[in-house]
């Protein structure tokens, strides 16, 4: 009887360490597998902060300095002037977040840059985004919105259908400086973190002339308003030609009268 407990109890040892063992290796292949898991994850993520680094807007943390650093001499804006301007009317936001002006496109493309490299910028195959940064450009003619044209710098571009207006996605070649929607953003992409950019060199791939007398195809005295992220609008009394682009630079060309008063986005969205 005694023998026979014995081999019982031999019996259940045996039978427990080979569950010890099992549930041991079932742990290290757990293990192993969150392992591997954790590995790709930790992959993926430093994928995900290299391309958005390389591909974000201005939130990645690499603009440059004179791409956020404008330096623009402006004047406060009178009172006179203040007191006697009328308020830009409501948009709806466009594919991109920004609201859309209501009115006619100032000018066509029909001069537009055709590939051709104007005012050192070139025209590639793909977008160049060692810098990616946006200004907000808004115009006026006599007292009313008028809309710079999506495709501006993306010759034989293909613009798509979005619920909230068309957009541009490819081209024959990029420009440095682009125009996506009709919502008056310029997108600075750049293969260089040193140079800068001035709104005469788009107007000139727009192929159309900018001075203190004339935008586009509209003449007459030129009111020009400028602001920097942070800053209050300000009034520029230079030639608007000469004007910064940059990380959320806002300007506004106001050709004849009455003033329009000052178009403040406060939200770029994801831009």
């Amino acid at each position: 009887m005694s023998d026979r407990q014995t081999k019982a109890q031999r019996r259940t040892e045996n039978q427990r360490r080979a569950a010890e063992r099992r549930a041991a290796e079932l742990r290290k292949k757990r293990m192993r597998i969150g392992i591997r898991v954790g590995g790709a994850l930790a992959v993926i993520a430093v994928v995900l902060v290299v391309v958005l680094t390389q591909v974000g807007g201005s939130g990645s943390g690499t603009v440059p300095p004179q791409l956020k650093n404008p330096h623009v001499p402006v004047e406060a804006i009178p009172a006179s002037m203040s007191s006697t301007w009328v308020q830009p009317p409501a948009g709806s936001a466009g594919p991109e977040g920004i609201p859309v002006p209501t009115g006619p496109k100032l000018a066509s493309l029909i001069n537009a840059a055709t590939g051709q490299t104007v005012d050192g910028v070139q025209c590639q195959a793909g977008e160049q985004t060692v810098v990616h940064v946006h200004t907000h450009l808004t115009i006026f003619v006599d007292g009313k919105a008028q809309v710079m044209p999506y495709g501006i710098g993306i010759p034989g571009f293909q613009a798509v259908q979005s619920g909230q207006g068309p957009f541009v996605e490819t081209g024959s070649c990029f420009y440095w400086l682009h125009v996506h929607a009709d919502d008056g953003i310029i997108h600075i992409e750049s293969p260089s973190n040193t140079q800068s950019f001035t709104l005469g060199q788009l107007f000139d791939e727009w192929g159309q002339p900018l001075s203190t007398t004339q935008v586009g195809p509209a003449t007459g005295k030129v009111t020009v308003f400028f602001a920097s992220p942070g800053k209050k609008p300000g009034l520029y009394t230079g030639n608007p030609r000469d004007l910064p682009l940059g990380d959320h630079y806002q300007i506004q060309l106001v050709v004849g009268t009455p003033i329009v008063a000052p178009v403040q986005l406060t939200s770029w969205g994801q831009l």
